[in-house]
């Protein structure tokens, strides 16, 4: 009985994820500029990870595979907020260049 209910409440968060990845993959493809694009990307699919991450832990049941799930997702977090932030701070940089000399490329 308590496995039914592991089972069906992991699969419930695996599918929960899945908006998540598809709203992150939406507005990379269509926000207009590369901070929204970035902003996007980054907060949705973490949220997706987590409820993934949730739903495989609830799945295996098993120590060893949780703290490697959640390891997984504490470096996946770290990866993208630093990508994010470069990423933004080199788009903001081009920005204020275009301003600045008011060349469009």
């Amino acid at each position: 009985m308590l496995a039914d209910i592991r089972h069906w409440l992991a699969l419930g968060l695996i599918v929960a994820a899945m908006p998540f990845f598809l709203a992150g993959t939406v507005g990379l493809l269509r926000f207009p500029d590369t901070l929204t694009r970035i902003h996007a990307v980054t907060k949705a699919d973490n949220v997706g990870l987590g409820l993934l991450v949730a739903g495989l832990i609830l799945r295996n049941w098993s120590p060893a595979v949780s703290a490697e799930l959640l390891l997984i997702w504490v470096l996946v977090l770290s990866a993208g907020a630093t990508a994010g932030h470069l990423v933004g701070a080199t788009a903001r940089r081009d920005q204020e260049q275009t301003h600045a000399t008011g060349n469009k490329t």
